[in-house]
């Protein structure tokens, strides 16, 4: 979590607690009941039952009478910044496009906070096993696009990442040490790509390059995802060129922030 506000600044503690709520429910891959979800948030049982139940009343969570979910009220959250995000839609056509030469799976990540979050996707040929969808987070240590992005970062906030966040094994192969992450971190800036062999989900490669902004800024980040019966010779010295190269051609149609 980022560093909180001084005590005088105006910062309404009900809300983020709210939203804790609301991003618990959303990373539930079912409904959670109220011990749950209590539990996750580290409230008590009234508390979180009177966020829950505020949810409800607004539209944006079910209760069963056991446990609650999210109802599809909640994508209008999210509608306003993607429709206003003119990146997806110009990156679309070149991720179709990577997809059917590479006969695999593509997609397009910004950074936000410690997660990345996918914001354009195109399925491939092959069947993966993990369920993404547009919205879908991933903790931005454990992707491909997740490094690349970082290794964009300055060097102030990439210390700042490192020092807060929490490395925890997603497989037997997912990097938990910081130490070698930073190497790993600083081999994807000099290479100007990353592969990510099995660290989110047994069974699952994938490999990124960086999108640039007209600044060089590193603002998004575009993969490839593939299955480990793809070979990692094959990711490294087939795939990589024409990742760069999607990822070039985004960041030249993209050009300068719209003023």
């Amino acid at each position: 979590m980022a560093d909180r506000p001084a005590p005088d600044a105006p910062f309404v503690q009900s809300l983020e607690r709210g939203l804790d709520v609301l991003r618990t429910l959303t990373d539930a891959s079912c409904g959670l009941t109220l011990a749950e979800t209590a539990k996750r948030t580290g409230m008590t049982r009234a508390a979180a039952r009177r966020f829950l139940l505020t949810l409800v009343e607004l539209g944006y969570a079910r209760f069963d009478g056991r446990e609650f979910s999210l109802r599809p009220r909640v994508l209008e959250l999210g509608r306003a910044y993607l429709s206003s995000l003119r990146l997806p839609d110009v990156a679309q056509p070149a991720l179709e496009r990577l997809a059917s030469e590479v006969r695999e799976t593509t997609s397009l990540t910004v950074l936000d906070g410690d997660d990345i979050v996918y914001v354009a996707r195109v399925h491939g040929f092959r069947i993966l096993t993990v369920s993404i969808t547009v919205g879908t987070r991933f903790p931005a240590y454990a992707t491909s696009t997740g490094r690349v992005l970082l290794a964009g970062l300055e060097d102030s906030a990439l210390d700042a990442y490192l020092t807060r966040v929490d490395l925890r094994p997603y497989t037997a192969g997912t990097t938990t040490s910081r130490k070698r992450l930073v190497q790993e971190i600083h081999r994807v800036r000099c290479q100007g790509w990353a592969i990510v062999d099995q660290e989110l989900e047994q069974g699952l490669r994938s490999v990124a390059a960086p999108v640039r902004d007209a600044e060089g800024r590193t603002i998004a980040a575009v993969n490839i995802s593939t299955t480990s019966r793809t070979s990692l010779e094959t990711l490294r010295n087939v795939w990589v060129r024409p990742l760069q190269d999607t990822a070039q051609l985004v960041s030249s149609e993209y050009g300068p922030p719209r003023s």
